[in-house]
């Protein structure tokens, strides 16, 4: 298996007038992207979003989620075309798709040649629950490429070890994390969450965001992150474990070359082997009463 080279991208949010300026805009910096000459390309969560400008009811959280869901098929397709244009893999972020009279948030993973594999996002924030209403997806799963198996956790499943460990036990060697988050708190939970499970499954964690202010939109109109590329923190690897990442907040593309054989590696003869330590069944844990009782006077 050669060596995957990824770029991940900090995207710029703006407010696009007609599907045709979104469409214009993506190619140009997919575009930008593909300097590199990457074999996987990452965007990030709810880019697509950014439509909502286009259509009346722009500014209310809850037409912009319809309109947008509305158009899934044709966001696909757009990115389907560019994926085969482009002779790319290409991980476009995730688009809300109405299925059975519900919203879900779908991440795609679309082939050179336009096949596309699904993974839903599992975890809902409280804003896409309460606010809008937007269901809960699948289970986790693994997709295998040329590459071999790839995991998507989507912005907050991010945060949940179990979900991406699943997609890990299942073969992942990367996880791709498209995210959006609209505070400096937001980012720094996915980021931190990034790189605690490249150190525990002794992976690859891909990070992209929205960055950027549209104020002209609900949905997307304060974005804070940044793109990102982390592995072990551990012999072959960089002291912190950071790869590479974009500055806080400004757009652009960072490239990566990463080798699965470096993480068999280091899963071996690393100080430590977090993959192999891992407990494989959840520890029980009990409540120790020792110290409950009323404090004593200590012995002399």
């Amino acid at each position: 298996m050669r060596t995957l080279r990824i770029a991940t991208a900090a995207y710029p949010v703006t407010a696009p007038r007609t599907y045709a300026a979104w469409e214009a805009k993506l190619d140009a910096f997919l575009t930008q992207g593909l300097r590199g000459n990457p074999d996987l390309l990452l965007l990030p969560e709810y880019a697509c979003m950014e439509l909502a400008a286009s259509f009346p009811g722009a500014g209310d959280p809850a037409l912009e989620l319809q309109h947008v869901a509305a158009r899934a098929d044709d966001i696909l397709a757009t990115f389907r075309r560019a994926a085969i244009q482009h002779r790319v893999w290409l991980a476009p972020g995730s688009i809300p798709r109405h299925e059975g009279g519900r919203v879900r948030n779908l991440a795609p993973l679309i082939a050179p040649d336009g096949r596309v594999a699904l993974q839903e996002k599992h975890i809902m924030t409280r804003f896409e629950s309460e606010s809008w209403g937007v269901a809960s997806g699948a289970d986790p799963r693994a997709f295998e490429t040329p590459f071999g198996p790839l995991g998507l956790a989507v912005c907050y499943d991010s945060e949940f070890p179990d979900l991406v460990r699943a997609q890990a036990e299942a073969g992942a060697w990367l996880t791709l994390v498209p995210s959006c988050t609209d505070t400096a708190h937001g980012h720094n939970r996915v980021r931190i969450a990034c790189r605690a499970r490249a150190l525990e499954t002794q992976s690859f964690v891909a990070l992209a965001a929205t960055v950027g202010d549209a104020p002209q939109l609900a949905t997307l109109d304060c974005n804070i992150g940044r793109a990102a590329i982390y592995g072990p923190v551990d012999r072959g690897f960089p002291d912190d474990g950071i790869i590479a990442e974009t500055r806080l907040n400004e757009p652009g593309w960072i490239h990566a070359d990463l080798d699965r054989a470096a993480l068999d590696a280091v899963r071996e003869g690393g100080a430590v082997r977090n993959w192999q330590d891992r407990p494989h069944v959840r520890p029980h844990c009990t409540v120790d009463e020792t110290l409950a009782a009323r404090p004593q006077t200590p012995a002399a």
